[in-house]
């Protein structure tokens, strides 16, 4: 059985994605799962993963292993990448301890320059940008990732920058709505970082999202009374439709905000700073739109396990 399991756990949520290998070489997805954990909460600023974070996230690995199991996917081919938090966190190893006593596997750190490319890998698996080069950015709780390349796949830079939604949120945003000056302020520090990004934003020609941040956003942008991952994909939010998203963001409650339709509860209170990174970044390009991709780091992971594991196991 061909079949893999990829767990992607970042500063704010926990995904698994279970797949086999399709008929055109691409991915058959069997089972995709988000759980919101927050498992960087506080590590920006104690540097050590909260035991009540190390609760939730264990409680979500629990109920991936049963469905991992479930699927007959053995230990050899899953794959849990952990990514921002954990290379933050002093703390970690009760973190790896935890996973591997309810997978028989360790997460595997991955550096910004890896997350990048099973990122860039992933988003243009089930996409096709219009023009070169391509811009993937991946705004996730902890770091943003800024991957430039070709429509083939091939990656020309990639950077990781320690800005975030919940990084973000927690050192400038916290307050809802937050001060006028506070927004100044988290602007001026994603500007910082995006300056000496090393990355040429005026000559990108196609800006794909990827992951919550951009999802989300996509699906308040087309109004989805639910969530529905087939509309999201593929969709296009205009820059001046960014804007205005952001502006109606900032000025909000988390409640308000938790009660937009389609908006995961769990992202309320930091999708804000989120938005403000993309701003930020659109500011500096010259496309018409950014474009929503579904597929991501988890569909980067699952098919580099494909093309390096047998049929029962790695070589």
């Amino acid at each position: 059985m061909n079949r893999v399991a990829a767990v992607d756990c970042g500063t704010n949520s926990i995904r698994l994605l279970i797949a086999e290998a399709g008929p055109d070489g691409g991915l058959l997805e069997l089972d995709r799962r988000t759980e919101i954990v927050r498992l960087g909460q506080g590590v920006d600023a104690t540097g050590e993963f909260h035991p009540d974070a190390l609760a939730r996230t264990f409680a979500a690995t629990d109920a991936y292993a049963a469905l991992i199991r479930d699927a007959g996917v053995p230990s050899s081919r899953i794959r849990f990448v952990a990514t921002s938090a954990s290379r933050d966190a002093r703390n970690r190893d009760a973190f790896f301890s935890g996973v591997h006593d309810r997978l028989g596997v360790t997460p595997e750190v991955i550096s910004g320059d890896t997350e990048a490319q099973l990122s860039f890998v992933g988003a243009l698996s089930r996409v096709r940008p219009g023009a070169e080069p391509v811009l993937v950015v991946d705004i996730g709780g902890g770091s943003t990732e800024l991957i430039v390349g070709s429509a083939a796949g091939a990656v020309a830079s990639a950077v990781s920058l320690d800005i975030g939604s919940v990084r973000l949120t927690e050192r400038f945003l916290s307050a809802h709505p937050p001060a006028p000056e506070a927004v100044a302020e988290a602007a001026a520090h994603v500007d910082a970082q995006l300056d000496t990004s090393g990355i040429d934003f005026a000559a990108v020609g196609t800006w794909i999202g990827v992951a919550g941040t951009a999802t989300t956003l996509a699906g308040v942008h087309l109004g989805l009374e639910q969530y529905d991952r087939a509309r999201v994909h593929g969709s296009v939010i205009t820059l001046p439709a960014l804007h205005a998203l952001f502006t109606r963001l900032v000025g909000a409650t988390v409640e308000e905000i938790r009660a937009l339709p389609s908006m995961h509860p769990g992202r309320a209170d930091v999708v804000t700073a989120g938005t403000l990174i993309a701003v930020r970044i659109a500011e500096r390009l010259r496309v018409e739109g950014w474009l929503v991709s579904e597929s991501d780091i988890l569909d980067g992971t699952a098919l580099d396990l494909l093309r390096t594991a047998g049929p029962t196991g790695p070589h």
